[in-house]
């Protein structure tokens, strides 16, 4: 006789035997969908780290392009300071020089006029003297004003902007001091002042003559920038581009050269 619950226990078994692999499945499964979100929340961190990265490629780049620009503005400004800042100290030297020599002039003037004092004239004779008569004094020649001090008044006039007083008095210069060591220099500044006053014509003539007279003088690098400069003025490109050039190729260390070379390089 069978035992009642050997059924019974049998359907059990079987129950159980089929229920194993089903649970098993749900374990795998479940395990997928725990490794499918890791994944997924992966690739959000992985998404929001790259959109980061771009945004911070993007700041960079603007940073940089930014930096870029303000190099590029900042460099020709500084350029322009210092160019200016050179000039400044070259004519605050040039005028400390001047007005030295103005007064080592004035000294001499002085010097020579107390020199120039005639002697006091001898009574004149009374009558039944057998002294001869006394010759009047010959009528004094009027002598040039000083060099230095010619320059010096002609220089304070143009730094005011009275280029007319200034090509005045550097003309008067040239007539009287030709060949003084200031004599180059009177010649270019009256090309400076015909150039203030926009006569550019008339001051390719003068930095022509200032080629022309004094080939060896210090001033021809600025001298021959400027004609360059007036050239390009009167529309003539083509002869201000071969002087620029002529400039650069010939005084290449000067601070003209490096502004001829600017002026021939395109922008």
């Amino acid at each position: 006789m069978r035992h009642p619950l050997l059924p019974i226990v049998g359907v059990t078994a079987c129950v159980t035997l089929l229920a194993v692999p089903a649970t098993a499945a749900n374990k795998d499964i479940e395990r997928l969908y725990v490794q499918v979100a890791a994944l997924q929340s992966q690739i959000a961190d992985l998404q929001r780290t790259a959109e980061e990265s771009q945004r911070e490629v993007r700041r960079l780049t603007d940073l940089v392009a930014e930096q870029n620009a303000f190099y590029r503005k900042t460099v020709p400004e500084q350029r322009l300071q210092d160019e200016a800042t050179q000039t400044a100290l070259r004519e605050i030297t040039e005028r400390l020089s001047e007005l030295d020599a103005r007064l080592q002039s004035q000294a001499a003037a002085v010097a020579a006029a107390a020199a120039a004092v005639p002697a006091p004239a001898p009574l004149p004779a009374t009558a039944g003297d057998d002294a001869p008569p006394v010759a009047a004094p010959p009528t004094p020649v009027a002598s040039p004003p000083p060099a230095r001090e010619l320059y010096s008044q002609a220089y304070a006039d143009y730094t005011r902007g009275n280029y007319d007083l200034a090509m005045q008095g550097y003309r008067e210069y040239l007539r009287y001091y030709p060949d003084t060591d200031l004599s180059d220099n009177a010649q270019y500044w009256i090309g400076e002042s015909l150039y203030a006053k926009r006569l550019y014509a008339e001051a390719v003539d003068a930095w022509d003559e200032l080629v022309r007279e004094y080939p060896s003088s210090d001033k021809l690098p600025d001298g021959r920038f400027k004609r360059a400069m007036a050239l390009e003025r009167l529309g003539r490109r083509r002869e201000a581009l071969a002087e620029y050039r002529a400039v650069a190729d010939r005084y290449p260390n000067s601070e003209a050269g490096r502004k001829a070379k600017e002026r021939l390089t395109p922008q």
